[in-house]
């Protein structure tokens, strides 16, 4: 079957990206790490004897990165819906996070242990129609916005993928009723034309 033009084209930029290659070379498994390992240490998001919540995991880029920087005091519990292969001090949970009984089983998984960061890297299958598209993303933010509201200790973070256009602002504003601050992060791995966003949710405050 014969490739389209835009998908040589994808193809011939992923081959060709320098963060892809830098991932090969150090070990990554994906050119994402270097998003989060930029924004940790812009923002010194992740210490050492930390517990991460990493959401929407695989591959597990930034698992490997959390995994690294919390060193063996720490821990890192990884959720996705797809398949991820073991890695080094990451306790994995597959499954669909959208799901009670997913969220359960994490909650299972950490126990009476407040965490001290989340990182959502989840991302809704792209339909290409944009309102759909940013209506379900802006729904795993609000998801993992509820996880940390329950689980985050006091001035804990929340790191979450979003993107550009309807429903961003309210996404943003969500944050603000819940973290000292909300700050909008634009990694440099993460490609210009994409209108991925990350904010970061620091130091969240108990509601009365």
């Amino acid at each position: 079957m014969t490739r389209s033009k835009s998908s040589r084209a994808w193809m011939q930029e992923h081959v060709s990206d320098r963060f892809v290659r830098k991932a090969k070379q150090e070990g990554y498994r994906s050119r994402a790490a270097f998003k989060l390992r930029e924004l940790a240490q812009q923002d010194r998001l992740i210490l050492p004897g930390m517990t991460v919540v990493d959401l929407g995991a695989a591959p597990g880029g930034w698992s490997q990165v959390a995994a690294e920087m919390v060193g063996p005091k720490g821990r890192v519990v990884a959720v996705d819906i797809l398949e991820m292969a073991p890695l080094p001090d990451v306790e994995f949970l597959r499954g669909d996070f959208r799901e009670a009984e997913t969220l359960e089983r994490l909650e299972q998984t950490l126990g009476e242990r407040q965490v001290d960061l989340v990182l959502s890297d989840m991302s809704p299958n792209i339909s290409g129609i944009g309102m759909v598209d940013q209506a379900r993303a802006a729904h795993l933010a609000e998801l993992a916005l509820e996880f940390s509201r329950q689980w985050l200790k006091p001035g804990g973070n929340l790191l979450v993928k979003t993107f550009q256009g309807e429903g961003f602002a309210g996404t943003r504003e969500q944050m603000r009723r819940s973290f000292r601050r909300v700050l909008a992060r634009k990694p440099d791995a993460s490609r210009s034309r994409s209108p991925e966003v990350y904010l970061l949710g620091a130091g969240i405050e108990r509601l009365p």
